[in-house]
């Protein structure tokens, strides 16, 4: 069996965008045809032309489906944001805190959260 750190490597791009409760607001971390791209343990958002937005490490506990995100730019470097996440198949979501708040405990965002959601890109 294929564990989940195995089935998120490669490139995935963002195609729902949730922050506070709020639908597809401006994102900051995001751009029009970005890609995000696992390889182990580390994390890198490019837009299409190349320039990284954002880039970190993260931790996975599959059993418990919890992640932790460490930016390494940017206004969060060096925080960790805890996170839950579902993984099936070419679709990936995971429902972020801020740093130092509580992990979230289901799939909408409320105040400091924020939900993000991609396909897998092949």
């Amino acid at each position: 069996m294929v564990t989940d750190l195995a089935a998120l490597q490669g490139s995935w791009l963002q195609v729902g965008f949730e922050e506070n409760g709020v639908v597809d607001p401006p994102d900051a971390h995001g751009a029009p045809d970005a890609l995000t791209t696992f390889h182990q343990n580390h994390f890198a958002v490019r837009t299409a032309d190349g320039t990284v937005l954002l880039e970190g490490t993260f931790t996975l506990d599959e059993s418990a489906k919890t992640v932790d995100w460490t930016d390494t730019i940017g206004a969060d470097a060096g925080k960790t944001l805890p996170a839950i996440y579902r993984l099936d198949g070419d679709h990936f979501i995971f429902i972020a805190a801020d740093p130092g708040a509580p992990r979230p405990t289901e799939f909408r965002t409320g105040p400091g959260q924020t939900m993000r959601t991609f396909v897998r890109q092949l």
